[in-house]
């Protein structure tokens, strides 16, 4: 699918800071392919000026999900960039910053103002969508691997950029698949290495299968992930690669209960005990009558047999 035209959407305020905005532009998107399969919704353009002379260009992309943002990031980023405080994802360029919040992707060039500034202009943003980023990107081993080379992969179009020797018929997609891609040194040269994530385990044996049937291609499963490197200039760096790729499940429980619910709960829990305890001091009570009433019968001289039953008397009827 092909983006239509873009027009610059309404994502900046009219002021951040002492910096007043400019006539906005939709930004620039050379791989409309490659943004389409990624979510693009938006971009907007805008220059900001300060009385004190001083600008910076403010350039944003609004995905459709937070893993969107996330692989335009990582493909985005120039090579050499060294990572920023700011977020996770989030590096420093020769002439300003570019990160990813929530379902954005914001490159800021020039005087850039301070943070302080900036954070007016997240709590407005339209349409932000803040899910947690995909575990697949944990999986990646670190060890060796070349910075800022990781490229995520969520359908044909993004591995046919980067690692166009997989084929989407392997890859599988229609499955539900996703891949996180890196590439790591070592010692006879750099090396690729995919890994795919499946619903199930099941699922990622059978593709196991076909991935091996890739001419060059050495490939593991680990659960639901099937890790790939194809034609390694270094079998051996290749094998402890592979080695590294290991699959833990984690069950995490993210729904927030309501304080109201969890009061109501807690107060539904006390009245329970509250009425056993008086259910049970009421039986107390009438045995310990009973029991009187008895004692003061036989003391009164009259002859109560304990095995005694009251009938009524029907066999004449």
């Amino acid at each position: 699918m092909m983006l239509p035209a873009l027009a610059p959407a309404a994502i900046f305020p009219d002021k951040i800071g002492t910096f007043e905005k400019g006539a906005p532009a939709a930004a620039s998107a050379p791989d409309r392919a490659l943004l389409a399969e990624f979510g693009l919704e938006a971009t907007e353009q805008a220059e900001y000026k300060s009385p004190e002379k001083k600008h910076f260009t403010a350039t944003a992309w609004r995905f459709k999900d937070s893993t969107g943002a996330m692989a335009f990031f990582q493909a985005h980023r120039p090579a050499g960039a060294p990572a920023a405080q700011l977020s996770k994802l989030a590096i420093n360029t020769s002439d300003g910053k570019i990160y990813a919040y929530g379902n954005y992707v914001f490159q800021l060039t020039g005087a850039v103002p301070p943070q302080e500034d900036l954070q007016p202009v997240y709590a407005q943003l339209p349409k932000l969508e803040q899910s947690a980023l995909p575990a697949l990107m944990s999986y990646l081993p670190l060890a060796g691997l070349i910075a800022n080379s990781e490229r995520y992969i969520l359908g044909p179009v993004s591995l046919d950029r980067f690692e166009p020797r997989i084929s989407p018929s392997v890859a599988a997609f229609h499955l539900g698949a996703e891949g996180q891609l890196g590439r790591f040194s070592s010692p006879k040269g750099p090396l690729s290495l995919a890994i795919f994530y499946y619903p199930t385990p099941s699922m990622a044996r059978d593709r196991l299968a076909e991935f091996q049937k890739i001419p060059g291609a050495m490939a593991k499963r680990a659960g639901p992930l099937v890790a790939v490197t194809i034609d390694p200039p270094d079998l051996d760096a290749a094998e402890r690669l592979l080695a590294q790729v290991k699959y833990e499940a984690n069950l995490t429980w993210s729904q927030k209960v309501p304080t109201n619910e969890v009061k109501g709960f807690a107060l539904t829990l006390l009245n329970i005990f509250v009425l056993a305890g008086v259910v049970l001091g009421m039986c107390l009570v009438a045995g310990i009558a009973f029991g009187g009433v008895r004692i003061l019968a036989r003391k009164m001289g009259r002859n109560v047999d304990p095995e005694a039953m009251i009938t009524l008397g029907l066999d004449g009827k």
